[in-house]
């Protein structure tokens, strides 16, 4: 695969579609979901001279998306709505219990040698 064809179906992939769901009615409420869309590419090439010269290449892309959360339209008044991210809570809360456990045990071991 060429360089400049994998750039060019990258600029394919992010598109506004991609961060702005279609609107979804229902009654006289409008919820427009949102994402946060990321993307990278890259891509090399060598050479080996020498006996047996080689020319060799690569290229890759990565595309990602997370929901960022939605707007409600209701009577005119645009309100933003953020996603919750479950994962990311429970996981914060794994490593201030872990720290918290570190430090009172680093406490209880000052206290025993005294």
């Amino acid at each position: 695969m060429d360089i400049m064809e994998l750039a060019g179906q990258s600029t394919d992939v992010v598109t506004v579609k991609r961060v702005f769901g279609e609107p979804i009615q229902r009654g006289d409420v409008t919820v427009i979901p949102v994402a946060r869309v990321a993307q990278g590419g890259g891509g090399g090439m060598g050479r080996r001279e020498g006996e047996n010269p080689e020319q060799g290449g690569g290229g890759g892309f990565g595309f990602g998306a997370t929901p960022a959360g939605v707007f409600v339209i209701k009577d005119g008044d645009v309100r933003w709505q953020p996603a919750v991210d479950v994962n990311r809570i429970v996981l914060g809360g794994q490593i201030v219990a872990v720290v918290l456990l570190l430090t009172v045990r680093a406490i209880l071991k000052k206290r025993r040698k005294r």
